[in-house]
């Protein structure tokens, strides 16, 4: 499987401007949890984070988060035009997918530009195909995508563009969502491949 975007620059330099906001939005202690055992942080499920969302999909066609999620999901947000984390982070959640397709888990790595004036179905649907063969893309309108971002605590604002250029400031987190449990965990954008398929085997084992 083809890892086109994964071997681009190195330096995380515009994800850490949004990592430590949303860390503070996602934190809070668990309590009576069902899934205790498999977290890898401080964080427990909670309602306020996830939710009901309409974008549009590689296709073009307008979908909700009920037509996305039909099975464990890792969510990332980000944009194509990103030239360093957003693609080594999708890719290691394609990565995450492969082990635990390994292990006979089928869970769906889901793609949410935050830059819907350049990010059209198009060029998503390149995108992800790249990357992996399951990888949903959504874009939207800007109003569409904006909801989706503030229903999952994401962080994310773009420069002024030159010549149509521009980097986006956002974070980098993936969050993990069981139908049926909705949001029940976020993967920061340190943690490996192997890890981020332990623990979701772990939430699909106990769910």
């Amino acid at each position: 499987m083809t890892r086109l975007y994964a071997y681009i620059a190195v330096a995380v330099v515009v994800a850490g401007l949004g990592g430590t906001w949303v860390a503070t939005q996602l934190a809070r202690p668990a309590s009576d949890d069902r899934f205790a055992a498999c977290r890898t942080g401080a964080i427990a499920g909670d309602a306020a984070i996830g939710g009901p969302f309409e974008l549009v999909d590689t296709t073009g066609r307008t979908v909700t988060d009920a037509d996305v999620i039909t099975e464990p999901s890792i969510l990332y947000f980000g944009y194509t035009f990103c030239p360093d984390v957003c693609p080594l982070d999708a890719s290691r959640n394609a990565d995450a997918v492969d082990l635990l397709a390994e292990r006979g888990l089928s869970v769906t790595p889901v793609f949410i530009s935050i830059d819907p004036a350049r990010d059209t179905p198009e060029v998503l649907a390149d995108f992800t195909a790249n990357l992996h063969d399951k990888m949903i893309g959504l874009t939207g309108s800007p109003e569409q995508v904006a909801a989706a971002s503030r229903a999952y605590k994401t962080y994310y604002k773009a420069h002024p563009a030159t010549d149509n250029y521009y980097l986006v400031d956002h974070s980098n987190f993936s969050y993990l969502v069981l139908p049926g449990h909705g949001f029940v965990e976020f993967f920061r954008g340190d943690t490996t491949a192997d890890r981020m398929a332990e623990t979701t085997a772990c939430f699909i084992d106990n769910a």
